[in-house]
């Protein structure tokens, strides 16, 4: 599936213990499901993958090769 890149999409850089924020903007994609994530809801991430998941059971399934 191809995003596309919009003024509302922000680019992070995820660290262990939170991210930071390297372009504004409201919202990343899921990595597993392509679901636009609020970043005031974002609570899972992989710092080795530098990707953000929608919920723990998508975070999961892509960390153990299902996803």
């Amino acid at each position: 599936m191809l995003m596309n890149s919009s003024d509302d999409e922000a680019r992070l850089q995820y660290g262990p213990n939170g991210f930071r924020v390297l372009r504004p903007g409201k919202y990343v994609y899921c990595a597993v499901s392509a679901v636009a994530i609020p970043l005031a809801e974002l609570r899972y991430w992989s710092t080795d993958l530098q990707e953000a998941y929608a919920s723990p059971e998508l975070a999961a399934r892509r960390l153990t090769g299902r996803g």
